[in-house]
């Protein structure tokens, strides 16, 4: 991913904000033997104090041999993305035709090392755990060992803890353009009022103030 000095995060503390309400991404794992790599789809719970990412899938899945071959992964999360007609980057200067198109998004990926939990009671803490994050308001029994309703479903899946080694973000939302420009685009963002298009917008103004 390609990160020009006007999309890097202001400080760490822009993207973990940002991951922690987006907790939906691609786990990308390297194949084996040739084999192109697998990327899975799926939830996670990222930990910033314990710089870790907690997910879990089906034991059947088939990139088990690839992960514990190569344990080094990347969990890529995007989203915030809309695009930008050429027009509206066109600045007073030039015709409005000449204007660029691009897309505006955010993204984070995090370089990780893998270890997969196989331990009934440690599975059980991270789906719990998990439970939390996404349902705070309760109600779900906890995942306990030989207790119903889920003590049967434990051997069926694997945990993950995902260990972050490294972290490459980037917040593309017109940074290199003037204020003017940028001002335009936030309103014409306004105006469309498509899907994403209203954090696209707060993204512009925020980062025109930090």
């Amino acid at each position: 991913m390609l990160i020009h000095p006007w999309d890097a995060p202001r400080a760490d503390t822009e993207w973990q904000q940002w991951l922690s309400a987006h907790d939906f991404g691609h786990l990308a794992v390297n194949g084996q033997d040739g084999e192109p790599p697998y990327v899975q789809p799926l939830h996670f719970t990222y930990d910033a104090e314990r710089g870790e990412v907690l997910t879990h899938l089906a034991r059947p899945h088939p990139m088990w041999a690839a992960l514990l071959s190569n344990p080094d992964v990347v969990l890529s999360v995007v989203d915030d993305y809309v695009y930008v007609p050429g027009p509206w980057q066109a600045g007073p200067e030039i015709p409005s035709e000449h204007g660029t198109p691009t897309s505006f998004y955010a993204a984070v990926q995090l370089r990780c090392r893998a270890h997969v939990v196989d331990d009934p009671a440690e599975k059980a803490a991270l789906l719990n755990r998990q439970v939390g994050h996404f349902q705070p308001e309760g109600g779900t029994a906890e995942v306990a060992v030989g207790e119903v309703p889920f003590d049967r479903l434990l051997s069926g899946l694997r945990g993950v803890r995902l260990e972050v080694t490294g972290v490459r973000a980037k917040f593309k939302f017109g940074g290199r353009r003037t204020e003017e420009v940028q001002d335009s685009i936030a309103e014409h963002l306004a105006e469309r009022s498509g899907p994403r298009d209203a954090a696209a917008c707060e993204h512009i103004r925020r980062r025109r103030v930090s």
